[in-house]
């Protein structure tokens, strides 16, 4: 069987290592936000361009805490509206209901899953106060565009890069730019994954960065003093070890994904499978490779049939979720397309050049 995604073979080169930090981590005796934890801040701050890094629980968590830091700011005020891709992970949508926000969804363009632009002025209204723009699967979102809507609009803009470490965007920043703030997650299935939850905030808003320093630690800035009505969510400091390890090679590992989907896209030639969009450049890390066809349940049992495990991603566009019943009679039928189609391929660091070939050969036969 070819595996999705084998995370015992892609940390098994680090295991020695470790095992390492994590005895220097329990003989140092300093288990929450600790060296380790700072060590990683400054080094994924360096990776990602920027000024700011606040390490926090997990991505979830980091967007969360972004709208937060905003309103505790005053340049958010809880019911404002956010501009939200409708076919997002629905992480993206509880982040904005978490922090008392209203999500107002927009269809993406099919070609490239991401937020179509040309559809967000139309969804602005005098509520609305940020645009989140997800970086899907791993492909950057058009940020050109983007801002240029948020600055003529006096819009906010946050970016969800829990799927796109090391994508680089039009603006040459690593899924980052300057008039907005990025959230990541590290879960162990990321390109940049821990061995548990983590997740990380960077920005160049000094101002954001200190209220959101003081909100992952309880709102305080000095113990027992608290500024903010805060919260506990703090990178690990055995999780920070984790990604200090992993993080200077990043960009190695980005690149095979790469490899492998350039391969994909060139070989694999059936006309019941539509691929993704790609120019070729270092905007798309592929996170998920992700194909569409008409007969999804068909092409899945085949591809099973033929030992290689595929994922959907996702079954139900957040509209039709059940916990968000008030969205339930709305149509978006772009995202109801794609979810209705998509299927993400095998695709790693550590799949093999004949794992691809018979990935390849197996779908070319169906």
């Amino acid at each position: 069987m070819i595996s999705f995604l084998d995370l015992k073979k892609i940390n098994k080169p680090y295991e020695a290592a470790f095992q390492q930090k994590l005895k220097e981590v329990l003989e140092n005796g300093w288990y929450i936000l600790g060296k380790e934890v700072e060590t990683f801040e400054t080094a994924f701050n360096k990776y990602c361009k920027t000024d700011y890094c606040i390490g926090v629980g997990n991505g979830l968590d980091a967007l969360i805490l972004i709208f937060k830091g905003y309103i505790a700011l005053g340049k958010l005020q809880k019911g404002d509206e956010v501009i939200v891709p409708a076919n997002t992970y629905i992480a993206s949508i509880l982040a904005v209901l978490q922090a008392d926000l209203v999500p107002v969804l927009v269809e993406p363009r099919l070609e490239t899953y991401n937020i179509n632009p040309d559809l967000i002025e139309e969804k602005i209204t005098l509520k609305t106060k940020a645009i989140l723009a997800v970086h899907l699967y791993g492909q950057s979102a058009e940020m050109e565009r983007i801002n240029q809507i948020a600055i003529q609009n006096n819009l906010l803009v946050v970016e969800d890069a829990a799927q796109s470490h090391g994508a680089e965007s039009n603006l040459k920043y690593k899924t980052h730019n300057l008039k907005s703030s990025a959230a990541y997650s590290f879960y162990p299935g990321k390109n940049l994954g821990a061995l548990g939850d983590g997740g990380a905030i960077t920005t160049n808003d000094s101002e954001l960065a200190k209220v959101v320093y003081s909100i992952r630690n309880y709102g305080s800035e000095k113990k027992y003093h608290n500024e903010h009505i805060g919260v506990n969510s703090r990178l690990d400091e055995i999780q920070a070890a984790f990604l200090n390890i992993k993080l200077p090679n990043l960009d190695a590992d980005n690149d095979k994904r790469r490899a492998i989907a350039k391969r994909y896209l060139t070989e694999i030639k059936n006309k019941k499978i539509i691929l993704p969009l790609w120019d070729f450049s270092n905007h798309h890390v592929f996170h998920l490779f992700v194909i569409r066809t008409e007969n999804r349940v068909d092409l899945q049992e085949y591809l099973t049939q033929n030992d290689i495990h595929t994922v959907i991603h996702y079954p139900i566009p957040p509209h039709k979720q059940k916990a968000l019943p008030e969205w339930n009679n709305l149509s978006f039928p772009i995202t109801e397309k794609i979810h209705n189609e998509v299927l993400s391929l095998p695709i790693s660091p550590v799949l093999t050049s004949e794992e691809v070939s018979f990935v390849i050969k197996v779908l070319n036969k169906y």
